[in-house]
């Protein structure tokens, strides 16, 4: 294991006082200690693995990355954030240093090398992305900024429009399965916690990166970090375009964010700021019959977090998002299927907790506001309460507003081999009705050997629809205003077994979802209009049973044979989803719920053939259920409008695919070249329904640091 001398002024050293943390002398030392880069090896490639996790300290000369402050690596599986090696479910996280050898071009291209994870992007270079877990719809899971929940009420498919860039990425953690009473009611299927980089390691620094590619693409990045004392403040922007990879997608994008903090005696504090705006041509993204779809969107969030010291531990948090969506059915030619809408979340949450000798006792509430704004979506307006639309001559004539509010008790057991989490949350919403329902659960891990740890969990979760759900209608898709909540009873058990350079974990869940809401062709529609004729996609209630496995293993070559080994990392992953319907709704198609991964597999090798040099190559295979309708895009047509549609071809089946990607970096203290090779087989596929993928692709780029 590589060790750094550490040298300290010959004055002799005192402890007055004592406490229970790991790292309470290197505290005390009141000095910044840098071991090089702390990576918790739970998984390459997001594999989920048991976040009881082996650590492991690499040199900062041989990853070409600062050295860190070293402190505890937390986690959020229960209320209360434990270290890796006591929480009581499976939480896969991806590290830095495993995004670094990722061949991603953006943050939700990252997570499609986790197995349990289900991304289908509409537009190249992850645009627009739809993510779900465990066979889930993209509006049941939660994505987490820093542990602060900033999902959308509006809908799923623009919720993972993040405002930061990848290199500003610490890690990702990965929770499968119901999360209710740990993350809210809208954790039904899973979540997603996405940590950024904290205080820098230097006092001043930076990069700067650009990079070159297919389809006319082109983008740049910057980052700025500082630190003094207690205080930190990072600083990043990215800008990114490109012609697109087919007809009517190409895109500009911008984002920018901030997040810092400081410390006192009494607390620590924590903010983060960010906005992205992005402009694209939608293709056939939300229906196959209109090629020339459009859409803009903005994005605004803030957020203020503080979490005090001592025996009782108070967590304060504030947080805000406001996001604009400009959508166009025909670009430029459809002002009567233009639609505007802007939703707001306001949200203020109190958590405490305290360690006392039967373990660590958390009770909290939180109170959320979600309203939108719209010229679709919501109830009409009485005249002269319209709002007006910025950078338009139109109004918001439509409104919608609800309130969550919910209060949770959590208790934590830890023992020497055994966590035990039992906790519930009662939950109200205004958009419901106002009564209280109750969602328990219980986490466990037993811990038999030093490399064996066991898991099983009991969830109950709850969501409620989006205002897309509730309110859409066009041409293609309409919305059902009675619409009932999500519900679920899931079941998991769990395994991971490690040893020196060697790691497996085995995930088995059940989960019964009764009112699951997805949007369907009725039987009966076509029925009386033929298939594809008049026949529109009807949100509506299913009952389903979801059951999957997920399994893993991993390889750490340099633990076998030093670290000279030109072989780094070899993973596989494979997960298995099966559906049972138990409702008697006749239906033709399925839009989302039903096209889930019935099966996936991940493969990586990462080699270092030489000092500077590391090359990664991961194969991924997808077999996709369900299917879709299928139109004509080499020979359309103009209706009686002037809009351009395309023919009805008929209902085409998912077909199975493999990609095979390349990612070479060079590293250096003071540079850094990559490049990626994406869809080395060239093969032309389609993951969402009419919304073809791009073939091979290529981007090169260099980042210096400052």
């Amino acid at each position: 294991m590589y060790k750094r001398q550490l040298k300290l002024k010959a004055a002799p050293i005192c402890w007055h006082q004592f406490t229970r943390h790991k790292d309470a002398i290197f505290r005390s030392l009141g000095k910044e200690i840098r071991i090089g880069v702390l990576s918790v090896s739970t998984l390459t490639f997001a594999a989920p693995q048991s976040a009881t996790a082996q650590t492991v300290m690499r040199p900062a000369q041989q990853t070409g990355e600062e050295g860190i402050s070293l402190e505890e690596a937390e986690v959020t599986a229960q209320r209360v954030p434990l270290p890796l090696e006591q929480t009581a479910r499976i939480v896969g996280v991806m590290t830095r240093e495993q995004i670094k050898d990722c061949p991603a071009q953006s943050v939700n291209d990252l997570l499609k090398f986790a197995a349990g994870v289900d991304v289908r992007q509409r537009g190249s270079f992850g645009i627009q992305t739809d993510i779900s877990i465990g066979g889930g719809t993209p509006d049941q899971i939660i994505l987490l900024l820093n542990g602060v929940n900033f999902s959308s009420p509006h809908t799923g498919h623009l919720a993972a429009d993040f405002p930061f860039n990848i290199d500003d990425i610490e890690r990702i953690e990965i929770l499968q399965g119901a999360a209710s009473r740990v993350l809210g009611t809208s954790a039904f299927s899973g979540a997603i916690n996405i940590v950024t980089r904290q205080r820098p390691a230097k006092p001043l620094g930076g990069t700067v990166s650009m990079q070159a590619g297919s389809f006319g693409t082109a983008a740049a990045e910057g980052s700025f970090r500082a630190a003094k004392g207690s205080f930190f403040s990072n600083l990043s922007t990215g800008y990114r375009r490109s012609d697109g990879a087919t007809p009517n997608s190409g895109f500009t994008r911008f984002n920018a964010y901030w997040n810092g903090g400081t410390s006192t005696q009494e607390a620590d504090f924590r903010w983060q700021a960010g906005l992205s705006r992005q402009d694209y041509g939608a293709n056939t993204f939300y229906s196959g019959k209109f090629p020339d779809q459009y859409e803009e969107n903005r994005r605004y969030l803030l957020s203020l977090s503080a979490r005090t010291k001592g025996r009782i531990q108070l967590q304060p948090s504030v947080y805000w998002q406001r996001s604009y969506d400009h959508y166009q059915l025909v670009r430029g030619l459809s002002p009567t299927q233009e639609n505007y809408h802007r939703s707001d979340v306001y949200g203020l949450s109190l958590h405490a907790q305290t360690q006392w000798q039967l373990g660590i006792t958390a009770l909290g509430a939180e109170v959320r506001s979600e309203g939108i704004l719209s010229t679709a979506l919501g109830l009409p307006l009485a005249d002269g309460q319209q709002v007006d639309i910025p950078c338009s001559d139109r109004q918001y004539t439509k409104r919608d507003q609800r309130t969550n509010v919910c209060y949770y008790l959590e208790h934590d057991i830890l023992l020497k081999d055994v966590t035990i989490s039992l906790g519930m949350m009662a939950n109200m919403n205004s958009g419901q009705d106002h009564r209280y329902r109750l969602y328990p659960g219980v986490d466990v891990s037993y811990r038999p050997t030093p490399h064996l740890t066991l898991f099983a969990s009991w969830n109950m979760a709850q969501r409620m629809p989006t205002f897309t759900d509730l309110y859409y209608k066009s041409p293609t898709q309409v919305g059902y205003a009675q619409l009932s909540p999500e519900r679920s009873n899931e079941f998991s058990l769990s395994a991971k077994w490690r040893t020196t350079g060697l790691q497996t974990s085995l995930r088995t869940y059940y989960r019964r979802e009764t009112n699951m809401i997805d949007w369907v062709i009725p039987a009966d529609s076509v029925a009386k209009y033929g298939r594809g004729q008049y026949t529109t996609y009807h949100a509506t209630n299913l009952s389903i049973d979801n059951m999957g496995v997920t399994a893993s293993a991993s390889v750490k070559f340099p633990e076998f044979w030093g670290s000279q080994s030109i072989l780094r990392d070899l993973t596989l992953q494979y997960n298995y989803i099966h559906q049972v319907r138990h409702d008697d709704v006749a239906l033709d198609d399925s839009y989302y719920g039903l096209n889930y991964l019935h099966h996936k597999l991940v493969a990586s090798l990462t080699i270092q053939p030489i000092r500077r040099l590391s090359a990664t190559l991961t194969y991924r295979l997808q077999d996709r259920m369900g299917s879709y309708y299928e139109y004509d895009a080499d020979h359309p047509t103009v209706n009686a409008l002037g809009w351009q549609t395309q023919p009805f071809l008929g209902k085409s089946s998912y077909s199975p695919f493999s990609l095979l990607d390349l990612h070479l970096q060079w590293t250096t203290r003071r540079y850094e070249l990559q490049a990626t090779l994406s869809n080395l087989t060239n093969h032309r596929y389609v993951d969402f329904g009419n919304v073809l993928q791009p073939g091979f692709w290529f981007m090169a780029g260099v980042k210096v640091k400052l």
